[in-house]
């Protein structure tokens, strides 16, 4: 028997086959590459058995989920957030101390629904007044404030309806301090997180309270009626609410690393759907979202040629700081530019616009912001005009 040595050389058609088959591979780990760096498509949020709702990034303020959030609703006790807002403020301006005395009036004592128990003609200080009405929603404990600051709850009433304006909450109208039922008594989702936002941050120092578990005023010991603080170590807060009216309601914040949101549930059939749907909606947004600080309040982003002015360069850049929250893993997806006036003549004031910054994502525009002078320049000399008149004619 003969042995068949292997031929050196291969046939044109075996030659051809085999640079077809490489092709045919090279392509397939290219597309299945492309495929999987595809973004991942974001899913509906879940589905939240409530009447309104509204998910929310606390820094930039990006709409992750939402349901009806201007409807016009009962607030019920998430009412108290804008009375805690006005004690916080009365402190922070130095008309209030925390250990100042309160003299428990009879209207404050009346109040029916939950309580702390405070007595008539007692002294409570503004701190245990404060934890009363945060931790366990007293109505009395909203009263006596109300009454200790603006001298009777209605005066009070008026201050809290001015700053719902000054905050931009456009649905919103307060009738009391505590959110007893009224038909004129009511807000939004939309405008609840406004005010979340705002006790956040405005005065963190005192939010700290809302992530308290119990209190003991009277010796009559109460708990937190947000669950979510025993399931959940990222919520440190907010608020819970009920009445027939407004049915179970539950306002809620959470911050795993540097990401906060603030979730909104109002009209929930029970205190088990309004927790379940207030952490399903919290986890939605952590897992599909991220929130990066692109740019930092008074950070110099760039220096310009100015005209005419005492000095040659202002230094430009953002008059806040500018977040982002966007899907998963894009990130690196996204397309800064700037646009700067061609031509910036002195004299220019300080926080004076200059131009923009452009964030796009997949050719989405999906932040713009004013970018501005950091410092002021003034005109120069008729001398330094003069020169550059004369080398804008020749530029």
């Amino acid at each position: 028997m003969i042995a068949t040595i292997p031929s050196p050389y291969q046939s044109p058609d075996l030659v051809y086959m085999k640079i077809a088959t490489s092709i045919i591979v090279i392509l397939a780990v290219l597309f299945a590459g492309a495929s999987w760096a595809a973004p991942k498509p974001i899913p509906n949020p879940p589905t939240i058995d409530a009447t309104s709702y509204y998910l929310i990034d606390f820094d930039s303020g990006r709409v992750l989920a939402e349901k009806d959030p201007d409807k016009r609703m009962e607030p019920a006790s998430i009412t108290k957030l804008m009375t805690v807002y006005l004690v916080d403020k009365a402190i922070a301006d130095g008309d209030v101390a925390l250990d100042e005395m309160v003299t428990i009036s009879e209207k404050a004592w009346r109040m029916q629904g939950s309580k702390m128990f405070v007595e008539v003609g007692k002294q409570v200080s503004v701190d245990d007044l404060l934890k009363g009405l945060i931790i366990q929603s007293g109505n009395d404990a909203s009263v006596a404030l109300a009454e200790h600051i603006a001298g009777s709850e209605s005066a009070f009433v008026g201050y809290m309806n001015h700053q719902a304006s000054l905050l931009g909450m456009s649905n919103t109208n307060f009738v009391n301090s505590t959110g007893w039922p009224d038909k004129n008594h009511y807000s939004s989702a939309r405008d609840i997180a406004i005010l979340t936002q705002a006790v956040i941050r405005d005065f963190p120092i005192s939010y700290r309270d809302y992530r308290e578990k119990e209190f003991t005023f009277n010796n009559i010991r109460q708990f937190n009626r947000n669950r979510l603080l025993w399931t959940d170590d990222s919520v440190d807060g907010v608020k819970t609410g009920w009445t027939e009216g407004a049915g179970y309601c539950l306002v809620s914040s959470a911050k795993r690393g540097e990401m906060r949101l603030i979730s909104v549930v109002l009209g929930a059939d029970s205190d088990k759907s309004r927790t379940e749907s207030s952490q399903a909606m919290l986890n939605y947004g952590f897992r599909f979202f991220e929130t990066h600080r692109l740019y930092q309040a008074k950070e110099i982003l760039k220096s310009a040629r100015i005209w005419y002015g005492d000095q040659e360069q202002v230094s430009m850049g953002v008059g806040r700081d500018i977040y982002i929250t966007i899907p998963r893993g894009r990130y690196s997806d996204l397309d800064a530019s700037m646009e700067i006036d061609s031509e910036i003549s002195a004299p220019v004031a300080q926080g004076q616009q200059l131009g923009q910054v452009n964030i796009k994502l997949d050719d989405e525009l999906v932040v713009t912001e004013d970018i501005v002078a950091m410092q002021a320049v003034e005109e120069g000399g008729l001398i330094d005009r003069a020169l550059d008149r004369i080398k804008l004619m020749f530029r």
